[in-house]
């Protein structure tokens, strides 16, 4: 699976962050017969201040964030995803859009575990999705999808390789603090060991948040990351590398304590 994690650095408006998505994805072309493009969390609309109200800049699916990556996922003749506050008729969701090769719009994620912490609250701006994993085929692979804050919960990730996922996506804008760069490493990497499986965090950079989109794989190590500001992490996934972890490191086959069915 040939891939690209697009890092943004994502405003309080959404006109100027579609032009600089546009851009940023004019660097690719569909001669790069990419599978999948990951954008992060917030890529529509940066969360801004505390007291902004993100119900008045949410978008419906059918909205002009979601047409754009619908036109860019057509050039491009490749799966995107990518995070935007998806309207309703009270507080938003915060939504992952997963858009085909075709421009078409294939599926969801809303996040599930919002982010009540480190002093921030974001259920008081955003409401959750429905507890029920998502996962996607691509490229003759199986994609399990989880948002920033998601990724603090190894029960998420789990669920998802027990609907089939082999890699983890990780749209996030993971906020800048201490500690907060070695929580982001950390948590990516033992997603990927304990799950053996890959794992692709695509993050939004700047001075308020972590930046270092990057690439795991299924034994744990990075192989690809940016740091703090705009760009793009290719990787090429390999199934015979993730096959060959899973023989060395039987661990999910070793299971004695399984969900009930």
């Amino acid at each position: 699976m040939r891939v690209a994690l697009v890092q943004l650095v994502s405003t309080t408006d959404s006109s100027v962050n579609r032009e600089a998505i546009r851009a940023q994805l004019a660097t690719l072309q569909d001669t790069d017969e990419l599978d999948l493009v990951v954008l992060p969390e917030a890529a529509m609309h940066d969360f801004g201040p505390p007291e902004l109200d993100l119900a008045a800049v949410a978008e419906p699916l059918d909205g002009p964030f979601v047409r754009l990556i619908g036109e860019e996922a057509r050039r491009l003749g490749t799966t995107i995803v990518a995070g935007m506050f998806e309207q309703t008729d009270d507080l938003p969701y915060n939504t992952l859009v997963v858009v085909g090769p075709d421009g078409e719009l294939r599926d969801t994620y809303r996040k599930i575990h919002l982010y009540d912490s480190f002093g921030y609250r974001e259920s008081e701006r955003l409401r959750a999705g429905e507890i029920t994993p998502v996962v996607i085929e691509i490229a003759g692979g199986s994609v399990g999808l989880m948002t920033c804050y998601d990724l603090r919960f190894p029960e998420h990730a789990r669920a998802l390789v027990d609907a089939g996922a082999s890699t983890l996506v990780v749209p996030a804008a993971w906020v800048a603090g201490e500690h907060k760069l070695d929580h982001w490493r950390t948590l990516l990497a033992a997603r990927a060991i304990e799950n053996t499986m890959h794992v692709l965090a695509a993050a939004q950079g700047g001075e308020r948040y972590t930046g270092h989109s990057l690439v795991v794989d299924a034994w744990g190590s990075i192989v690809a990351e940016a740091d703090t500001a705009p760009g793009i992490v290719r990787a090429n996934l390999d199934p015979e590398d993730l096959a060959h972890a899973r023989e060395i490191n039987p661990s999910l086959a070793n299971r004695r304590m399984r969900p009930r069915s």
